[in-house]
């Protein structure tokens, strides 16, 4: 039970430090909006999950040639034990890039947050994208964002942040990435995409 507690509470911290920045005053007139939006997404670490990862001498970092990328296309996932997820056990598991994580809810993929057209977010509006940290739907509209993205906390950030988030987002070099639609627990039906 403590190792729980520690690992979830270790995934939270990023997550804190970033709404309490959101609930700041961001009207920092040095920075411009795409500077706001680079310095939030670093805060809040979102690399942490939509990049994959390289193994280093001191562990795990984001992959530079792939930031924000989401979960790779190309990388097939471990099979998961039926029983792993119970009371009293495991909550939930991720993989070495921490880009696909399982639990209960089934295995939901980090997503590709870069400008790509087609794989990412490069097709969405600022409203539809302020609109899923709001809802919790992809788009907005459509199937749910499933765990660990915080879009709870997230979406209690201003208007000003979540729209200076997307300026940056739209600002990176577009990766042509298709990450998986999330798998539904055993039992029950694959989500619709949107």
């Amino acid at each position: 039970m403590k190792t729980k507690i520690v690992i979830f509470a270790c995934l939270l911290i990023p997550i804190a430090l970033f709404s309490f920045q959101c609930a700041r005053n961001s009207g920092d007139s040095a920075m411009t909006k795409v500077q706001r939006g680079e310095y939030l997404v670093n805060l809040g670490g979102c690399n942490d999950c939509h990049s994959p990862k390289v193994m280093t001498e001191t562990g795990p970092v984001p992959d530079e040639t792939r930031l924000l990328s989401g979960h790779p296309a190309d990388e097939e996932i471990a099979e998961i034990p039926p029983d792993l997820f119970s009371p009293g056990g495991w909550f939930t598991v991720s993989n070495g890039h921490f880009t696909a994580w399982a639990g209960p809810w089934g295995v939901s993929f980090a997503a590709n947050l870069t400008p790509d057209e087609v794989t990412g977010i490069g097709a969405w509006t600022e409203e539809s994208f302020i609109q899923a940290l709001r809802t919790g739907k992809h788009l907005g509209t459509g199937r749910a964002i499933l765990p660990p993205m915080p879009w709870l906390p997230i979406g209690k950030c201003t208007d000003e942040d979540l729209s200076a988030i997307f300026a940056y987002l739209q600002s990176i070099p577009p990766i042509e990435n298709m990450v998986p639609a999330p798998i539904p627990p055993p039992g029950q039906q694959t989500p619709t995409a949107e």
